[in-house]
């Protein structure tokens, strides 16, 4: 009886695999442990964006390329193991946009969802189904799937907002349509905070029922009323994993605003440290107001004020704020909530 040598045994093998391989199959017992692992393994990074050096880089698209021309300015934020992929994280994409004094970035509308956070300069304004919205620094504003939307800055200075799309799951779901406006610009057909009167203010039009699927109608959240919000519960005991920290809602619904991206703003008290956190949905936090030390996975970030961090997929997480602190931050839990995939680990 001839016993068969481990040599053997390995030949034999890649022999099959390659004859099965002419027929495109593999064997799912190769890859088992990648495909189903215990845990997650997200091949994406932590990685921290510092405003304060990148800031000259946007400003330098500036003079290389108009809006029109580019029709949007945008310096993608990639994370540095998906180089190439334009995502921050599998299923989430982040870019800088610049738009400067005079300029029009073109309507234009597509099945992707946006979120605009401000960051940078005064006197640009969002238009969103014919309502503009004036975007002020630290404001919160959604263009939803299939909405036209342009920007335009009737000021005097440079503006600056970080970009957050659902791009790379879209992409995925092979989901993806655009479509150009005919104007450069939308006609204004309601007057600005039409929207958060009609939809944000504990009422909706008497014959107004939504979808829960559906986005808000109110695609501002401004910075002045997210900040008097976490002012005032503050003065109550801060979560020992979060300080305190709110989500946004579609005030119609209670839901998400977007049904592919959460969006949330925390207040962290001076000095306070969080306890150590991990989450299945990897996140985008900017830092809006004060500074904080991060640590992801053992490895420390300062963040100041406008810098942008991503923390991948069950990364562990604690913040150690130095003074009081105020971070703004966004992913895809509605999507894995939906799907019966979320969970969370509090130390």
């Amino acid at each position: 009886m001839n016993a068969r040598t481990p040599e053997t045994v390995s030949r034999l093998r890649k022999d099959y695999y390659d004859r099965i391989g002419a027929d495109s199959m593999t064997p799912l017992w190769e890859v088992l442990g990648a495909l189903v692992p215990p845990q997650p393994r997200s091949p994406a990074l932590p990685h921290h964006w510092k405003y304060a050096d990148v800031r000259a880089s946007v400003m330098e698209a500036g003079s290389l390329i108009s809006a029109a021309e580019a029709e949007r300015r945008v310096l993608i934020l990639e994370n540095p193991a998906l180089r190439g992929q334009s995502c921050i994280t599998q299923s989430m994409y982040a870019g800088l946009q610049l738009i400067m004094p005079g300029e029009v970035a073109p309507a234009h509308r597509h099945t992707q969802t946006a979120l605009r956070l401000v960051l940078d300069g005064e006197g640009a304004y969002t238009a969103v189904d014919g309502e503009r919205t004036t975007m002020r620094r630290g404001d919160f504003i959604i263009t939803p799937a299939w909405t036209w939307h342009d920007h335009g800055n009737l000021g005097g200075e440079p503006v600056v907002w970080l970009d957050g799309l659902d791009i790379p799951l879209v992409r995925f779901l092979d989901a993806g349509f655009a479509e150009k406006g005919e104007d450069e610009y939308q006609a204004v057909s309601r007057p600005e905070g039409d929207a958060l009167a009609r939809y944000g203010a504990n009422m909706v039009p008497v014959d107004f029922y939504q979808e829960p699927a559906e986005p808000t109608k109110v695609f501002v959240y401004p910075w002045a009323r997210t900040i008097a919000s976490l002012k005032a519960i503050a003065a109550g005991k801060p979560d020992p994993h979060f300080g305190h920290k709110q989500r946004y809602v579609n005030p119609a619904t209670g839901r998400s605003p977007m049904p592919t991206m959460a969006a949330f703003s925390q207040l962290i008290p001076a000095g306070f440290e969080t306890r150590p956190y991990r989450c299945t949905d990897g996140t985008v936090y900017v830092c809006l107001a004060g500074s904080a030390e991060a640590n992801v996975e053992g490895r420390s970030y300062k963040l100041q004020e406008n810098d942008v961090m991503v923390v991948p997929s069950w990364h562990s997480l604690q913040f150690r704020a130095g003074p009081e602190t105020v971070l703004f931050s966004y992913s895809d839990r509605p999507v894995q909530q939906a799907l019966g995939l979320w969970r969370e680990h509090r130390a």
